[in-house]
């Protein structure tokens, strides 16, 4: 690795100036020495740039850069050179006195002897004394300046977004490549504990954005926004970036890479290494490892998995996530030892095996296992491998390997908006309800504009904080009218606070939109039994053992619907096919509403103990 092919132009705009190639360079431009210079650097942000990973010395600056930089602090830099004494100068000139013109035997008289000489050096005693006095003060005064806040200096960057790069290929069907690029920088700078990173979800919103940098900057909450286009040809790419500060939409920073598609990785290991650079994050040595790590990988297999991605993030269709599957299988038979792959297969089966997509999740459940415990396998610093394993663990009730693997994920990646929210899932499981809470509230942090961010409505609805979880529930619907997932989270919310009436439309909603999901037909007879409509509830359970006769119903189905109409036994009966098939619904069984009819009831604690949660 080394310095970027090319760069862009200095931020204003005008055309590339000679740079200046060295610190005594730099500071001949400024008509300081070089300690000046790298003091300038270091303390007032003086614009000084550095090849990458080249030896710390290396260094260059842009004169317009330079001439900008000193425009903007021009009171504070004449300050330090008028300071009382003459600040760095009086140090200087005072150290000059001393070495010019004394030394320890002129200083000192000759015993018995009272001379014009002994006058000369008497006085020149004294002149060294006020010099030494001058340089004391000189050096206070100039450590209380220094302490002073810098008025002018910009606010310290803690959180950023990087914006979908643009696609400028000039072939849509490439925008798959700009949205894996953008993916695969958020997940290295993701990684950086002292910055906060907005989630890939969340940044999507802005692929073609109508709103100005600040504007952008201020819906995510973040002090930076990095934007950038990606270009394509044959088997080269190009990724330009620029950083912008969110308040003052002031670009100071830019940077373009060329490279083979193959080194890719290397690519996006520089920018990102770049990136934390230039607003000055902290870097511990395992995250400097983390974000720097990189491999070769043959185009063709790259691409493969990109598309994949794409696939599975376009929508939550059925058909989309199994052509996603295809996908990824295909980067793996190119390349066996590509870990990215095994984790996309690994994503793409835990949605197959969702609630949501109707899968049969002892089917999916061992292929998440199977898969991201390869990828582990080949490289254990993947944190979303770690979030993926994990919920599937917690699905299968090994709670304590579970926690583990969030751990790790979290240690991986601090940003981790998914780590947050499954761990979240995880405290809610124990009853740890307000942690849960307040996890998922981070998630949120993380990822305030995705539309898979659910958890924090269903957490409330286990909470038996009704209130909220509709109220949350309906904030979502108002961005998003047809979100069919939160619809179904509104009915479970509206039927537990005994809302029935206003539960039905909604949930007769989701199911239309959903193309018939089980989950919501279980909580709508419920719906159906508790607004006084039985004969509309029993004619919806007929149906819904009419399906699981020709294919796969959820046991949590009708386990939601017998405990609506009552029949406590049939319910029980359910509850044990739930377990047999390791139901989702059983995750929750210490915290959900629906189950408080039947705590007291000894077949309800056995199961608790068996589910590991007594």
């Amino acid at each position: 690795m080394g310095e970027p092919l090319s760069r862009t132009s200095p931020p204003n705009g005008s055309p590339a100036a000679a740079r200046l190639d060295s610190w005594k360079e730099i500071a001949a431009y400024l008509k300081r020495d070089v300690t000046t210079a790298q003091r300038w650097e270091k303390r007032e942000g003086m614009p000084v740039h550095r090849h990458l990973h080249d030896k710390r010395g290396s260094v260059y600056a842009i004169p317009s850069e330079l001439d900008a930089w000193k425009e903007s602090r021009g009171q504070a830099l004449a300050e330090e050179d008028e300071s009382p004494l003459g600040g760095t100068a009086a140090l200087e000139q005072a150290s000059a006195i001393i070495s010019a013109e004394a030394t320890p035997q002129e200083v000192l008289p000759q015993p018995g002897s009272v001379s014009k000489e002994a006058t000369r050096t008497s006085a020149l005693g004294w002149v060294v004394l006020a010099a030494v006095l001058a340089c004391g003060l000189a050096a206070v005064l100039l450590l209380v300046y220094r302490s002073r806040p810098a008025t002018n200096s910009p606010p310290k960057i803690k959180s950023l977004a990087v914006l979908p790069l643009k696609n400028l290929s000039g072939d849509p069907a490439q925008d798959y490549l700009a949205d894996g690029m953008t993916e695969a920088l958020i997940g290295r700078l993701a990684s950086i504990r002292d910055l906060n990173v907005i989630s890939h979800t969340s940044v999507m919103r802005f692929k073609n954005p109508q709103q100005s940098v600040p504007e952008i900057a201020q819906m995510l909450h973040v002090d930076a926004i990095v934007e950038g286009s990606v270009m394509r040809d044959g088997n080269r790419i190009r990724v330009t970036a620029q950083l912008i500060r969110g308040s003052t939409d002031e670009h100071f920073w830019s940077e373009t890479y060329d490279r083979e598609l193959q080194d890719v990785f290397t690519l996006q290991s520089e920018l990102a290494a770049s990136i934390a650079e230039k607003v000055r994050v902290t870097v511990t040595g395992a995250e400097h490892e983390r974000l720097t790590a990189a491999r070769s990988v043959a185009p063709e297999v790259y691409e493969s998995y990109l598309k994949g991605e794409y696939a599975l993030n376009q929508s939550n269709s059925k058909s989309d996530m199994e052509r996603s599957v295809g996908f990824f299988e295909e980067a793996i038979r190119r390349d066996p030892t590509f870990a990215p792959g095994y984790v996309g297969l690994a994503d793409a089966y835990g949605a197959l095996g969702s609630v949501h997509a109707g899968g049969l999740p002892a089917e999916t459940r061992p292929k998440v296992i199977a898969a991201t415990r390869k990828a582990l396998e080949l490289d254990p610093t993947i944190a979303n491998a770690h979030v993926l394993l994990a919920g599937t663990l917690q699905e299968e009730w090994k709670w304590t390997e579970a926690e583990a693997e969030y751990n790790r994920a979290l240690e991986l990646s601090p940003n981790s908006a998914q780590a947050h929210a499954g761990f979240a899932l995880w405290l809610l499981c124990h009853g740890r309800t307000d942690e849960a809470v307040a996890w998922a509230r981070r998630g949120r942090e993380l990822d305030p504009l995705s539309e898979s961010n659910e958890n924090i409505a269903w957490i409330l609805f286990q909470s038996h904080r009704f209130d909220e979880a509709i109220q949350e529930t309906r904030s979502r619907l108002e961005v998003r009218p047809d979100d069919a997932p939160a619809m179904i989270d509104l009915g479970f919310a509206l039927v537990a606070n005994n809302q029935p009436a206003d539960a039905i439309p909604v949930l007769e909603k989701a199911i239309a939109l959903s193309g018939g999901s089980p989950a919501a037909t279980g909580v709508l007879i419920r719906a159906y039994a508790h607004a006084g409509r039985r004969s509309d509830a029993l004619r919806l359970l007929a149906d819904l053992h009419a399906r699981r006769k020709i294919g796969y119903v959820p046991s949590a189905a009708f386990v939601n619907a017998y405990l609506g109409l009552g029949d406590n036994d049939q319910a029980f009966a359910w509850l044990e096919e739930a377990y047999k098939e390791q139901s989702n619904i059983l995750q929750f069984i210490k915290v959900h509403p629906f189950f408080d009819a039947i705590r007291n009831d000894p077949r309800f604690a056995s199961l608790t103990r068996r589910v590991g949660l007594a």
